[in-house]
């Protein structure tokens, strides 16, 4: 849970400064983590889809 948290925050962290290329690896670190939390029974599925589309739409947002 915790690295998950950490995950996330540093998509949010990237996107904030904006830069893309950061936020993007970020982005892809975040859902691999989301995704695994899911499989392990720590988030709900769609709690998980919830926060994976939030920090994608940041990260689509940036030029």
């Amino acid at each position: 849970r915790s690295e998950v948290k950490t995950a996330v925050k540093a998509v949010r962290v990237a996107a904030a400064a904006g830069d893309k290329t950061k936020a993007t690896e970020a982005l892809k670190v975040a859902t691999k983590k989301l995704d695994k939390a899911v499989s392990k029974g720590v988030l709900h599925k769609n709690q998980a889809a919830n926060r994976k589309s939030a920090i994608a739409k940041k990260v689509s947002g940036l030029k």
